[in-house]
């Protein structure tokens, strides 16, 4: 997983279909005890939530929480990723190398208590990510925030960084009031204290304002009177609930929500009762970690052995456990970024290839566990029903594999320990640039995970820094498709596919779009 870690170049092909539908149902939203007849709307959905601190915030939960509270300095429009558009920044220029990005703050832009927001604001936030070493703060490796005059900024990246305007929306990097955030023993550093703060309170100038906070049960959010930016609110109060998806079908069916956003295809067809449903394939990849170390396991490690399984798996069937809208990325990048292979790339079942390959690598009786997380659902696909099918799959070929599932928490530890010799898992995007999947090269994040190290592929290696500080955006796309290629020739991971993603909302609600990055955008949302 990605988010667990648990603009001038596109960055993604706009899920229009999704952006577009407007929603239609029998209940809009219901009044707000104490509100005055105030519209309030309630969204169920299965929390993966830990903090409402921008600077330590990166599931998504938490991003849906702080795309409400926060604003960044460029922003995306509905479900179109394709283009940063003006956020606090009203606009910005990047420098001919793409080292430098410089961003003019938006004329009266304030914070919920009223006090301007000003390019001072913006250097502490920014520098607090980097300083605190949380989960986000990768997210400006390598980058300089410094100010230019009241209204100015400057990002200087040490290498060109033509990604940046794409990363600047994620909603960890939401500025805060750096005069509040201090007084709450705010810093740039590891002795930051500030977070118990701004669980209780937000300090920022996004539409709305933080009532209450309870990472395990309930947020609630409420209007900020003094929020003055493009997107205003329609509702009066915001509740997000953390609940499961069998009663998030029946809560919005009934009227008790507005939204439900984690049904799957199975749940969510048939929906009647004016209600309609949002689908189309999400960007999160599921796939097949191989280990590359020996010392985890001798056949994962041999090339011949990673082949047989590739070419073992059955991708079709595994489709339709996704159900109706999910499909096969050709790579480790979702089908909807740039740098996308194309669908013809996607490795397919060649069974008889496959029992070739595994009698070419002359290991004799190969028996792998297969790990992975037994309580962890996506887009409402089970992952113990996709290990099943892939044991069964790999045993036509003559691999026996053991399925060895434990709890999120300590399989997570697993993974991101190197110790796993076949994982089953997901990369979410933490940004809609391709950039983000160099994380899977020998030395990067995801890598190291599957025993790959750097060095290991010295071309391969210095494919993906070229592709990093390619400003061209051809030649990017060219660069990253090279690199998926020499992945899915003989690398550690085997992309499985982009599950559906179903989201069901009530009739009154308009303007609903999945938003790769934040799910929903809740100020974007409308009432009729």
């Amino acid at each position: 997983m990605s988010r667990s870690r648990t603009g001038s170049y596109p960055a993604a092909v706009s899920l229009v279909t999704l952006a577009a539908l407007a929603l239609s149902a029998c209940s809009g939203g219901t009044s707000a005890p104490g509100s005055a007849g105030g519209k309030t709307l309630v969204v169920d959905t299965s929390f993966n939530l830990k903090t409402a601190d921008p600077g330590r915030e990166f599931e998504p939960t938490g991003s849906i929480v702080d795309k409400a509270l926060y604003e960044t300095l460029l922003t995306f429009k509905g479900g179109d990723v394709t283009k940063p558009l003006p956020g606090l920044a009203s606009s910005y220029e990047e420098s001919p190398d793409s080292k430098v990005l410089t961003l003019h703050l938006r004329a009266g832009a304030k914070f919920s208590d009223g006090s301007a927001v000003t390019a001072d604001d913006v250097v502490f936030s920014l520098t607090r990510v980097i300083g605190l070493k949380g989960n986000p703060s990768f997210l400006l490796d390598g980058v300089t925030v410094a100010k230019k005059d009241a209204s100015t900024v400057t990002l200087t990246s040490e290498k060109a960084n033509p990604a940046l305007p794409n990363i600047l929306p994620n909603p960890a990097l939401g500025i805060l009031n750096a005069k509040a955030v201090r007084a709450q023993g705010g810093t740039a550093t590891a002795a930051d204290a500030a977070e118990k703060y701004l669980n209780k309170s937000s300090a920022g100038s996004g539409p709305y304002t933080l009532t209450s906070f309870n990472a395990n049960t309930q947020v609630v959010l409420a209007k900020n009177p003094k929020y003055n930016g493009a997107q205003k609110p329609t509702y009066d109060k915001i509740v997000l609930r953390n609940v499961q998806a069998p009663t998030q079908k029946l809560n919005v069916q009934r009227g008790d929500s507005q939204i439900a956003l984690d049904l799957n295809s199975d749940q969510t067809a048939g929906i009647a009762g004016g209600l309609k449903v949002l689908s189309g394939p999400s960007s999160d990849v599921i796939f097949l970690l191989l280990n590359l170390d020996p010392g985890v396991s001798d056949a994962t490690a041999d090339a011949k052995f990673r082949e047989a399984v590739r070419k073992g798996i059955d991708y079709k069937s595994l489709l339709t456990l996704g159900g109706s809208g999910s499909v096969q990325p050709g790579g480790v990048i979702p089908s909807t970024f740039v740098g996308a292979l194309p669908p013809g790339q996607a490795p397919a079942r060649d069974l008889a290839g496959a029992k070739a390959a595994l009698a070419a690598s002359k290991i004799k009786n190969p028996s792998v566990k297969l790990s992975y997380a037994s309580d962890l659902t996506l887009d409402g696909l089970s992952f113990q029903s996709m290990a099943e099918r892939v044991q069964a799959q790999l045993k036509e070929v003559g691999v026996k594999v053991t399925l060895a599932p434990a709890p999120t928490t300590t399989e997570l530890d697993n993974y991101r320990n190197g110790k796993e010799q076949v994982g089953l898992w997901y990369w979410g995007p933490d940004y809609p640039d391709p950039s983000d999947y160099l994380a899977f090269l020998p030395g990067g994040l995801v890598g190291l995970r599957a025993g790959s190290k750097a060095g290991a592929d010295p071309a391969l290696t210095a494919l993906g820094e070229q592709a990093a500080t390619t400003t061209d955006a051809a030649g990017r796309q060219k660069l990253y498709e090279e690199i998926q290629t020499d992945l899915n020739d003989d690398g550690a991971f085997i992309p499985l596919m982009q599950p559906s993603r179903h989201i069901v909302a009530a009739s009154s609600v308009t303007g609903l779009a999945y938003n790769p990055v934040w799910t929903i955008d809740v100020a974007e949302l409308g009432a009729k």
